[in-house]
């Protein structure tokens, strides 16, 4: 897991940042994007895809993660997302986050930055460098906690559970409410949907 990082490191980048999103791929809520700088020497073996963790394995791990790193944490609404498009929102949110965190060299998982910053777009970055799965779980924790708050808000699409995926249970109730103020209109199929389904 530290491959990437060691690799640049020999060549002379000190500072290493990984960068990763969560929620890229959902009907509704924000999606978060967060980059990491760990502090010379962590290693944490349990540290990985956030998506292969459980979610009581990724809440323990943020706090130590927050504790051993620089960091910085974005999130975009679903207004912002359907004002331009889901990829361009989350390269231009690790652009954001390069620019503060201000590291030698980053390291993104599968998202290639502007030729500003030295960086590698790593195919599957979260499970093969430790700074990136260390973002990826700061990213899921962060948009799970928002998504579960959401669902006290919005109750009827069990955001709580489906995280705002297109669940079969999620599509009932699009189809029998409507989509609420946090549904990413500008996707599809939801934006299909939106010419069968009623509104608020």
């Amino acid at each position: 897991m530290l491959e990437f990082e060691n690799k640049y490191k020999s060549l002379g980048y000190k500072t290493i940042l990984g960068l990763d999103e969560a929620g890229r791929g959902p009907l509704a809520g924000p999606v978060v994007i967060a980059g990491v700088i760990l502090n010379e020497g962590f290693y944490n073996e349990e540290i990985n895809d956030s998506k292969k963790l459980t979610e009581k394995t990724r809440e323990r791990l943020y706090p130590i993660i927050i504790e051993n790193s620089k960091y910085q944490i974005e999130i975009i609404s679903n207004e912002e997302i359907d004002k331009s498009n889901i990829y361009k929102v989350c390269q231009n949110a690790m652009i954001k986050i390069a620019n503060i965190l201000k590291p030698d060299f980053t390291l993104s998982d599968a998202m290639p930055l502007n030729n500003e910053i030295p960086h590698e777009a790593i195919i599957k970055g979260d499970s093969k460098s430790l700074s990136i799965a260390s973002a990826s779980i700061l990213a899921k924790v962060t948009r799970d906690k928002i998504m579960k708050d959401y669902s006290l808000l919005y109750p009827l699409y069990n955001f709580k559970q489906n995280k705002g995926y297109g669940t079969k249970e999620h599509f009932q109730a699009l189809n029998k409410y409507g989509p609420c103020p946090i549904h990413r209109l500008s996707f599809e199929p939801l934006k299909s949907l939106l010419k069968e389904i009623r509104f608020f």
